[in-house]
């Protein structure tokens, strides 16, 4: 009987395989996949990162800048000799000083230092050379504007800017005071609503020139005076007869006490205070309608 070959001995590794538990082989098989899959990623290359290079080609090279740009920057570059420096910051100018009053026209009309005429709004004074007290409404206003005096113009929204003649239509401020509402006042003027146009202080207007009429001040007492405060004032001489009697052998104006004013002259003025007559008095008592305009305080005696 032929004998049997002896029985191969399994491997090391089979036996080291075969002697570990289900858990244990378990183990080691996720260890080795661990081990491969530590080689691979350290065998293949890191893609590179395209962020780093770009900050550093930045760096390295500007970028490029449009024409305009790149002035800019060689210019803020260079020197500043010779390169064209941002002006200063201007002062705030200062306000143009006021309008100055060159003449005094007539009783209602100014004309300025730079040649404008200004009518003096919602008045109206006696035509000069043609109605009666003319002169005197002149004069009123040459006194309270005189040559070179500084003004302020008003103009009133309610009104029209300009005239007919393209004069300008303003309330004239004189030393804080209204010189249009003065000259109503004081009879050298009265109210004038042209075409019915009421300005801001139409309705002061047509009351200082009611009480100016009712004490017979300036025109009103001197003149025949239109009471029509939406036309044209019309201002006429009258004439007063002398009451019978009467000193001056009845040639003596019953307006005025102690001195003889002949009621036949258009005009009187004091003497020695400025006017141009054609008749001068001295104090006198005024104990009538005061036609020669002579009580200038309306305190009863004119020319003090």
């Amino acid at each position: 009987m032929a004998s049997q070959p002896p029985e191969k001995q399994p491997s090391r590794v089979r036996q080291f395989w075969g002697r570990r538990s289900r858990l244990g082989k378990v183990g080691l098989i996720a260890g080795a996949l661990f081990v491969v899959l530590l080689v691979i990623t350290l065998a293949v290359p890191a893609p590179e990162d395209p962020a780093e290079p770009a900050v550093a080609d930045a760096e390295a090279a500007p970028e490029p800048t449009t024409t305009e740009e790149a002035s800019e920057a060689t210019t803020e570059e260079e020197p500043e000799t010779g390169s064209e420096v941002e002006p200063e910051e201007e002062a705030p100018k200062p306000p143009p000083p006021p309008p100055t009053v060159a003449r005094v026209i007539d009783g209602d009309t100014i004309e300025l230092g730079d040649g404008t005429r200004v009518r003096l709004v919602q008045i109206d004074a006696p035509e000069a050379g043609r109605e009666c007290y003319a002169q005197k409404s002149t004069g009123a206003l040459k006194k309270l504007l005189p040559a070179g005096s500084e003004v302020r113009l008003v103009r009133d929204a309610r009104l029209d800017n300009r005239d007919r003649f393209g004069r300008l239509l303003r309330y004239v401020i004189a030393d804080g005071k209204n010189v249009n509402m003065l000259l109503v006042q004081r009879g050298a003027a009265s109210a004038y609503f042209y075409n019915g146009d009421r300005g801001r202080h139409a309705a002061k207007l047509a009351r200082s020139a009611d009480t100016a009429r009712a004490k017979g001040r300036g025109a009103w007492g001197a003149c025949e005076a239109s009471t029509d405060y939406t036309g044209a004032w019309q201002t006429k001489r009258k004439r007063v007869p002398p009451p019978p009697g009467s000193g001056g052998g009845g040639n003596c104006h019953p307006s005025y006490t102690g001195a003889c004013l002949n009621p036949a002259l258009s005009d009187y003025d004091c003497a020695g205070g400025s006017g141009n007559g054609p008749g001068y008095t001295g104090r006198v008592r005024v104990v009538g309608p005061d036609v020669y305009d002579l009580d200038a305080d309306d305190d009863g005696w004119g020319c003090e």
